[in-house]
């Protein structure tokens, strides 16, 4: 699913209850390749599960500066952005 040239911001459930938070063009193939364990080191170690949640962002250092934000958060505001949509994350960050 590609954002008409956008980047994506995702985050999946991993093997042992371990969330990962990445940037992509197009998510679905990003979580094949993690899947297969030719994506990044910590999900060869830690397979994904499934696709928690996904939010569309029009530039790549958009994407880089919302992945970072999100990975400074709580674990538990992790999964309650999921569970709202990462479209919730992205409207706190943008209007602070």
């Amino acid at each position: 699913m590609a954002a008409n040239g956008g980047w994506w911001l995702y985050v999946l459930e991993c093997r042992g209850g371990v969330l990962y938070t990445g940037i992509a063009k197009d998510v679905d193939a990003r979580f094949a390749a993690h899947a297969k364990g030719t994506g990044a080191i910590f999900t060869r170690l830690n397979p994904p599960l499934r696709i928690l949640g996904r939010a569309s962002l029009a530039t790549r250092g958009d994407a880089l500066r919302a992945e970072y934000a999100f990975k400074q958060a709580p674990r538990a505001a992790k999964l309650r952005w999921c569970a709202a949509g990462l479209a919730t994350f992205l409207a706190r960050t943008s209007s602070g």
